[in-house]
């Protein structure tokens, strides 16, 4: 990358973080309500205020948004989103503008940001990935999320995928999961995350469209966790290499 190219990248990545850092504080207070709510009321409530903040932020920033396939959650029960991974832009994006309420599992450590971590905690199910318990409790509280009849949205490569492949390795989480409480998997497929806000160079931002893809239900009957995380990879990444050009 060129010096002058990374110069405004990264003005251009300061100014998105004022911009979401400004939003945040304006609707902090708002956010207090989720203290005296429950799900799915709660996340319900959190998704629309997220969902107005992130729009507006993504708006100041110079970045476009479209959501494709919407119709695949039509009829359907509540589910297991899976979403791929490549840049620290995609949670605070996917999560809001799926059409459904949902919960996403978060590592522990951005609790303790602060105002932010509050808001954080009421959307998702923290878990600590060095602490063998706090996995264990986080797998019950997504088996939870569920029953409650709220969709639980899954990163499955963990972090963000920072090689030229398309996809990571998968966890096995997320289809262990479907298995055992019998949801669909509804894979989702972000394209241009990468190029927008990179892992490197860091803090570089370059205005683009985000397309968050949803692409049709797989439903775990005669699967095992193994073959279902075989064919939902082979779908994503598939449809990656076809669509991100």
């Amino acid at each position: 990358m060129k010096l002058t190219h990374l110069i405004i990248g990264r003005i251009r990545a300061t100014w998105a973080l004022f911009v979401f850092a400004s939003i945040m504080l304006l609707f902090f207070p708002l956010y207090m309500v989720c203290f005296l709510l429950n799900d799915p009321v709660q996340i319900t409530y959190h998704r629309f205020l997220s969902r107005i903040w992130m729009a507006c932020f993504l708006y100041l920033s110079g970045c476009r948004f479209k959501v494709t396939g919407k119709e695949n959650f039509d009829g359907l029960g509540n589910a297991v989103i899976v979403c791929n991974h490549n840049s620290l832009i995609d949670i605070p994006v996917t999560t809001p503008f799926l059409p459904r309420p949902n919960r996403t599992i978060a590592k522990k450590s951005f609790v303790y940001v602060p105002l932010f971590g509050w808001i954080y905690k009421f959307a998702t199910v923290i878990v600590d990935r060095k602490d063998n318990s706090s996995r264990r409790k986080s797998y019950d509280n997504m088996k939870r999320v569920l029953n409650n009849g709220v969709d639980m949205l899954i990163y499955p490569e963990g972090t963000r995928n920072k090689t030229s492949a398309p996809l990571k390795s998968f966890y096995d989480g997320a289809f262990t999961l479907a298995i055992e409480t019998q949801k669909p998997i509804v894979p989702v497929v972000l394209l241009n995350t990468k190029k927008i806000l990179p892992a490197k160079p860091s803090m570089c931002l370059t205005p683009g469209k985000i397309i968050l893809n949803i692409l049709p239900p797989i439903f775990p009957e005669g699967h095992t966790a193994l073959t279902l995380k075989k064919e939902v990879f082979k779908i994503m990444s598939d449809y990656y290499l076809e669509n991100q050009k």
